[in-house]
């Protein structure tokens, strides 16, 4: 097995792993972080239902324009602000943060502080 394989795979059985134990709910729904070498991709899910209740990544037009030329944890950053705005906007306050089997380091940490800055509460 190469070793890229190998990398994704462990990282989906530690994201099984957190998965058994962090569950959103209506009331607290799951910030779920999902990130690849070029983008950053963030959503708000209500488990129980099973519905995307607010996302944002480094794709959507709003956030394209504002990472005009900035390194990826500086466009992580921008992609926590309008995550947490939207969601705000959408009455979601409190979230349970999922790491996604991720290092909570770099990238993932400077989505979910600047989450954290611009209101959400996890």
């Amino acid at each position: 097995m190469d070793r890229a394989k190998e990398k994704r795979l462990a990282r989906q059985r530690r994201h099984a792993r957190v998965r058994k134990h962090v569950s959103g709910t209506s009331e607290r729904p799951r910030l779920c972080v999902f990130r690849s070498l070029k983008h950053m991709h963030a959503q708000i899910i209500d488990d129980v239902q099973g519905h995307t209740l607010v996302s944002a990544s480094t794709v959507d037009p709003e956030v394209r324009e504002q990472i005009d030329g900035k390194d990826k944890a500086a466009q992580a950053q921008v992609v926590g602000e309008v995550l947490a705005k939207r969601a705000l906007d959408a009455g979601i306050s409190q979230v349970v943060f999922d790491r996604g089997g991720y290092v909570y380091h770099g990238r993932v940490k400077s989505l979910a502080d600047a989450a954290r800055k611009a209101g959400l509460q996890f």
